[in-house]
């Protein structure tokens, strides 16, 4: 999903804009805008997305042979 051409508009994704700070972007076409905004103008930049962070892995459930290959 990150590199899908069609997106659903917003402001802190768009090619037009550069983030000034969580909740502000300035838009090239149209100044300082929200970064939840969306224009018409909006063109998608899967470089300025940020991936979720991946859910830590709680090791006492698991043993060594949880992880073993052998039969």
């Amino acid at each position: 999903m990150l590199f899908d051409r069609h997106m659903e508009p917003c402001c802190a994704w768009c090619r037009s804009g550069v983030r000034i700070s969580e909740t502000e972007v300035a838009c090239l076409k149209r100044g300082v805008v929200s970064s939840a905004g969306a224009c018409r103008r909006f063109k998608y930049d899967p470089l300025k997305r940020e991936p979720p962070v991946p859910a830590a892995i709680d090791g006492s459930k698991f043993s060594g042979e949880d992880f073993s290959i052998e039969p």
